[in-house]
């Protein structure tokens, strides 16, 4: 049985989705982010070192109990192990490179300036003297508009530019890849300008949110708020 270990406001929620679009049985354990660090708890650190979300573990391997950690691995284990060819393209095809690709690139290039927008966005609301806060506004927006603003405007341009006919990442259908790709465009639907200037990209979502599987996901995993 594969059990899910669940932090709200996470990436395990496209995990969680993952598995329903798989049909695969699976358990859910939850963990809840302290209020005020928004933190993970201690107890995630008990399933992996790292005390980070998502993670797996599967004791019906037949090569023994498996842990698993990182979004893109836990996907590539699932689709492979328990997907039977669906919502992934053949091997040695154009759109398997594309879809490996995309795989990494959500988290290796996407995600960096939106956590950088997120941390420094709270800067100035930490608390601090109040000579001080006028300096940290400053350097905030300084940051922002000078390196994390025009980085994320570059990828989300090259998101919508990307985007295939069909609407989705690779080829003519949904893939595990789109699932990847969805926490990214989660958290810059909430911390950019996307719903005002990239449609197709606003109608991406839109085409997830609609996926019955995604719809269950929510319902078992409880709605996110996209935190880090």
């Amino acid at each position: 049985m594969i059990t899910l270990h669940h932090l709200n406001n996470s990436r395990s929620q496209r995990i969680l989705w993952l598995m329903e679009e798989l049909e695969i049985p699976y358990q859910i354990k939850f963990y809840q982010r302290d209020a005020k660090t928004m933190l993970a708890p201690p107890e995630l650190k008990a399933v992996h070192p790292l005390g980070k979300s998502p993670v797996i573990t599967d004791d019906g391997n037949p090569m023994g109990n498996i842990t698993l950690a990182e979004s893109a691995v836990i996907i590539d284990y699932l689709v492979k192990t328990y997907g039977n060819g669906r919502l992934m393209p053949a091997d040695n095809t154009p759109e398997r490179i594309r879809y490996d690709y995309w795989m990494h690139y959500a988290e290796g290039s996407a995600m960096p300036p939106l956590v950088m927008k997120l941390i420094f966005n709270q800067i100035p609301k930490q608390k601090m003297p109040f000579f001080a806060r006028p300096i940290a506004r400053k350097i905030t927006e300084r940051v922002l508009g000078a390196y994390i603003d025009p980085q994320l405007k570059l990828h989300l341009d090259y998101l919508s530019s990307e985007l295939q006919p069909s609407g989705w990442f690779v080829g003519d259908t949904f893939s595990a890849a789109d699932i990847q790709l969805s926490f990214p465009l989660e958290a810059a639907s909430q911390r950019t300008s996307l719903k005002q200037q990239y449609p197709k990209l606003v109608d991406f979502l839109k085409r997830i949110h609609a996926r019955p599987a995604y719809q269950r996901a929510l319902q078992k995993g409880g709605a996110y708020a996209y935190a880090e």
